[in-house]
C-alpha cells in the first residue's frame, strides 16, 4: 500500500506524534461512535448507483437535479438498510450528524435536505400532540416530502414584514392562504421547487378583522399521485445559483387556496372554530425552528471547514515550490510560515467552532426542554447566542475556506478540487437563516438591555455577566490565555459601552430612539463581533479544558496548542481593539508575535495528523488535492480526462467555426 501513497505524505505521518485515531476518537465523542460512523459509511458508499460516474459539474442544470433526486432516494434506501438495530435513535442521530455521508453524494446538497434539517423539526416544535402524532409519521417514513417556506421574495429576516396572509374563514373551517403582491411570493426553500409536496408555511393570520401575526401553517402543495400543484398554488425554481444547485430550490404563490383549519400547527397559539384566536404564551416560540437550523450551521461550519482544511494541509504536504535556499531543491509548500499562517488556525477553528457547538446544543435542549414547562428566562440568552455565533462562524468559515482554496494556488481553482463547492456551501450560510448584520443587531439588543440592567445592579445571563464589570482603569495585561480572554471581554464592555453612549447622545440631540439606533449601527454590529469572540475563545478553552482531561498527554498537548494558537491569533488580528480598551503594550505585542510563530513551528510536524483526525474518506472529501494518497498530480490528470471536451481529439466546432474563419470564409 505504501508505494502507493506519495512519500512526502508518509513521511509527515511519522512525524506525528500523537495517536491519530485517539483524537479521531475524541471528536466522535467515543470509540464506538467512531466505529458506529464509519462501518455506516462504509455500507452506504459502497452501495451502487450512489456515486457519479460523471462528475456533476458536467451536467447541465437540469440533469444536475435529476440525477441529484436519483442519488437522494438511492442514499435514504442506503441509510436505512446500514441502520445498527442495536443503537438508540440518539445514537443513530448522533451517528449521521458527525457523518458527511452527504457530502460524498452531493458536492451541491441534497434536495431532501431542509425536509429533514426544517421541515420535520418544524412539525416537532409547532404541531400540538395529535397534529404531531400523525404528520411526523408521515414525514419520518417519507411518504410526503416536505420543505419550511419563510422568506419572501421581498422579505426576508424581517419577518413581521411577510405579506403571504392566511385568512380564516368561519363558514367553512377554512383558512384563505394568499400572496397579495410579487413580493409576497415565497422565495428560497429548498425542495420547494420540484421535489416536495408538503410545505409548513409562516403567514400573516387574520381572524375576526384582526392581524393575529405569523403563524405556521401546514400545506398540502402538490397531489400525492400526479404531483400537480393542486389549485390556487403556484409553485418554480428560482434559478442557478453560486452553490446549492441540487438543492432545489423554489418559489411559492398563493391564489386564494383553501385548507383546513386544523392544518395551522396549534402547539403555541390557536384559532377555534369560531374564529377566535388564542394566543401564544411568547411570540418567539413560533420562531424555534430558525434558533434550532443557527445551531446546526455552527456545527455545520465546523464540518466544512474540515473538509476544507484537511484538503489544503495535505496539498500542502505535497506540493513543492521555489527555493528557500538555493541548491537546497524546492520544499514543501508547507514548510513556509506564511502557509502554516494561513492552515493552521483553520485547523483551530474547527475544534473551536465544533466545541463552541456541543455548549449550543446542550444550551438549546436545556432551553427547549424548560420550554416545555412554561419556563422562557433563557430563551432570550439562547436566541442572542445563536445569533452572533451563527454570524461569526459563518463569516469566519466563508474567509478560512476561501483561504485554503487560494493556498493551494491555482490547483485550488478547480472544480475537481472541491474547494469552490465548499466554499459556495459555506458563504450561503451568511445569508440564509437570518443575514448576519440583521443578526449581530439582534444580539446587540440583548447586550444593550443587560448593559442598562447591570447599570441598575440586576443580575444578568452568564453569557453577559461580564457587563456588570466597571470599565475604570485599565487593568494590567497579561499575555496568557485566560488573560487574552479577559482582555477580550474588556473590549467587548468598552464597545457596548460606547455604543450605549452613542445611542443616548444621538436622543439628546432630539433623534427618535429608532434613528440613534440607525446611526449607532455600526458601533452596534462590532460590539456584537467582540461579544461573541469573548464567548468562542472563552468557551473553547473551557470545554477543551472539561472534555480533554482523559487524553493521553501527547493529545493533550497538540490540543492546548491549537487553544493557544486560536487565541493568540485572534489577539494578533483585533491588536486595534486591544490597544483601545486595555493596556497591552508594544512589548507585549511582540512578544504574541514570537509565541505565535513557535506555535506554528511546533504544531507543523503534526498538522496531517490532526487533518487526519478528521477522518474524512476519499469520497467524503470528493477532492483530487486533498485525497489520502496524496496522488494529486495523477488524480488531476485522471479527472481531467473525465471532461467530455476531452472525448474526442477534434471539437465539431473547429469544422463548423474555426476552420472556415482561419481560412477568411467566415
Amino acid at each position: 500500500m505504501s508505494a502507493k501513497v506519495n512519500q512526502d505524505l508518509l513521511e509527515e505521518r511519522k512525524k506525528c506524534d500523537f495517536n491519530v485515531e485517539e483524537l479521531t476518537n475524541y471528536l466522535d465523542g467515543s470509540v464506538q461512535a467512531t466505529t458506529n460512523r464509519r462501518k455506516l459509511e462504509t455500507k452506504v458508499l459502497s452501495t451502487k448507483g450512489l456515486l457519479d460516474d460523471v462528475p456533476e459539474e458536467y451536467l447541465s442544470h437540469k440533469e444536475k437535479y435529476e440525477n441529484a433526486v436519483r442519488k437522494a432516494v438511492v442514499l435514504y434506501r442506503a441509510l436505512k438498510d446500514a441502520e445498527d438495530p442495536n443503537l438508540t435513535e440518539q445514537e443513530k442521530a448522533n451517528v449521521i450528524y458527525r457523518s458527511l455521508i452527504n457530502s460524498a453524494v452531493f458536492k451541491d446538497n441534497s434536495p431532501f435536505a431542509l425536509h429533514f434539517v426544517m421541515f420535520i423539526p418544524a412539525i416537532l416544535g409547532q404541531a400540538d400532540e395529535e397534529q404531531k402524532k400523525y404528520w411526523v409519521k408521515r414525514a419520518s417514513k417519507m411518504e410526503i416530502i416536505g420543505t419550511y417556506a419563510q422568506t419572501e421574495l421581498g422579505h426576508g429576516t424581517f419577518i413581521r414584514g411577510l405579506e403571504t396572509t392566511a385568512t380564516y374563514d368561519p363558514k367553512t373551517e377554512e383558512f384563505v392562504l394568499h400572496s397579495p403582491t410579487l413580493t409576497a411570493y415565497k422565495w428560497w426553500p429548498g425542495g420547494l421547487a420540484h421535489t416536495a409536496n408538503y410545505c409548513v408555511v409562516m403567514a400573516q393570520l387574520y381572524t375576526q378583522g384582526k392581524s393575529c401575526g405569523i403563524q405556521p401553517f401546514l400545506i398540502q402543495l402538490r397531489d400525492e399521485e400526479t404531483h400537480m400543484p393542486l389549485p390556487g398554488i403556484k409553485l418554480g425554481e428560482i434559478g442557478a445559483k453560486l452553490g446549492f444547485n441540487t438543492v432545489n430550490n423554489g418559489f411559492l404563490g398563493f391564489e386564494n387556496h383553501r385548507i383546513k383549519r386544523d392544518r395551522m400547527l396549534m402547539k403555541n397559539a390557536q384559532v377555534l372554530k369560531d374564529g377566535t384566536f388564542k394566543k401564544s404564551l411568547n411570540s418567539k416560540l413560533t420562531y424555534g425552528t430558525m434558533v434550532y437550523v443557527r445551531v446546526v450551521i455552527v456545527n455545520a461550519m465546523a464540518n466544512q471547514l474540515a473538509r476544507a482544511v484537511t484538503i489544503a494541509v495535505r496539498y500542502s504536504a505535497v506540493r513543492r515550490q521555489s527555493e528557500l535556499k538555493p541548491d537546497a531543491g524546492e520544499p514543501q509548500i508547507l514548510d513556509y510560515v506564511t502557509q502554516q499562517h494561513k492552515l493552521f488556525i483553520a485547523i483551530a477553528s474547527c475544534h473551536a467552532f465544533s466545541l463552541t457547538a456541543q455548549w449550543l446544543t446542550r444550551m438549546y435542549h436545556k432551553v427547549s426542554s424548560e420550554l416545555e414547562k412554561g419556563n422562557m428566562d433563557e430563551l432570550p440568552e439562547l436566541h442572542a447566542s445563536a445569533c452572533c455565533l451563527k454570524a461569526v462562524t459563518s463569516w469566519d468559515a466563508s474567509a478560512m475556506v476561501e483561504r485554503c482554496r487560494t493556498s493551494c494556488g491555482g490547483h485550488g481553482y478547480m472544480l475537481s478540487s472541491n474547494l469552490p463547492q465548499i466554499y459556495g456551501l459555506v458563504t450561503a450560510a451568511v445569508t440564509y437563516e437570518g443575514e448576519n448584520t440583521v443578526l449581530m443587531l439582534q444580539t446587540a439588543r440583548s447586550l444593550v438591555k443587560a448593559w442598562e440592567q447591570a447599570s441598575t445592579g440586576q443580575t444578568l445571563s452568564p453569557t453577559m455577566s461580564y457587563l456588570s464589570e466597571k470599565i475604570g482603569s485599565k487593568q494590567k495585561w497579561d499575555n496568557s490565555v485566560d488573560g487574552i480572554i479577559k482582555g477580550f471581554r474588556r473590549v467587548a464592555l468598552g464597545k457596548v459601552g460606547a455604543a450605549v453612549a452613542s445611542i443616548k447622545k444621538y436622543m439628546k440631540r432630539g433623534l427618535a430612539p429608532e434613528d440613534a439606533w440607525n446611526m449607532t449601527s455600526v458601533q452596534l454590529v462590532a460590539a456584537s463581533e467582540a461579544h461573541c469572540r469573548a464567548f468562542i475563545l472563552s468557551t473553547y478553552k473551557s470545554e477543551a479544558e472539561r472534555t480533554t482531561s482523559s487524553l493521553s498527554g501527547p493529545l493533550k498537548k497538540v490540543l492546548s496548542q491549537l487553544v493557544e494558537l486560536y487565541t493568540i491569533y485572534w489577539a494578533l488580528e483585533k491588536l486595534g481593539d486591544l490597544l483601545l480598551y486595555t493596556s497591552i503594550s508594544e512589548a507585549d505585542v511582540r512578544q504574541l508575535q514570537d509565541t505565535y510563530e513557535e506555535l506554528l513551528g511546533k504544531i507543523r510536524p503534526n498538522a496531517v495528523g490532526l487533518v487526519d483526525a478528521f477522518d474524512f474518506c476519499d469520497q467524503i472529501l470528493n477532492s483530487t488535492l486533498g485525497a489520502s494518497d496524496g496522488r494529486v498530480y495523477e488524480r488531476l490528470m485522471e479527472e481531467a480526462l473525465k471532461s467530455p471536451l476531452n472525448a474526442e481529439p477534434v471539437n465539431q466546432s473547429f469544422h463548423k467555426y474555426l476552420k472556415p474563419f482561419m481560412q477568411g470564409k467566415l
